[in-house]
């Protein structure tokens, strides 16, 4: 069976600081309301600068940041390196500025499409419980 899909852009990362901009397409307008009602969003993006066949056909790594990891499936890890280069980020949401938003947080560079925001709730989003390898612990915060 094969799936095909299509992705929509809806803006692109303008400025990537510590405080980052997030500009919404026109468009994608509308879809901002009462987004400011939410603390913190959860930011998709596409990593286009691993948008190549060689990178999309990585399906393992050895997590680069994290000192002493294993060699792991690329779907147990963050890598940029996938078959579809789908980035994810929570951010704190500081403003709705000029067409676009300003976020804390972004692990993205400029000029990065986005793919999609979706409202961070602790309820849905939080699993107090879960585990994770240890070789996690060791490396940057994500």
């Amino acid at each position: 069976m094969s799936l095909e899909g299509k992705v929509r852009f809806i803006g692109a990362v303008e400025s990537a600081n510590e405080v980052s901009k997030i500009k919404i397409f026109p468009t994608y307008l509308k879809g901002l309301r009462n987004i400011d009602q939410f603390s913190h969003l959860i930011v998709l993006y596409w990593l286009s600068l691993r948008d190549n066949e060689d990178e999309r056909r990585i399906l393992s790594v050895i997590p680069r940041k994290h000192p002493g990891a294993p060699r792991m499936g690329v779907f147990a890890t963050r890598s940029p390196s996938r078959p579809n280069p789908i980035g994810l980020c929570v951010v704190r949401l500081l403003k709705i500025e000029d067409h676009g938003l300003l976020v804390e947080g972004l692990d993205a560079l400029e000029g990065t499409p986005i793919v999609d925001i979706k409202p961070y709730i602790p309820r849905a989003d939080a699993v107090p419980d879960a585990t994770v390898p240890e070789w996690t612990s060791h490396g940057p915060e994500t």
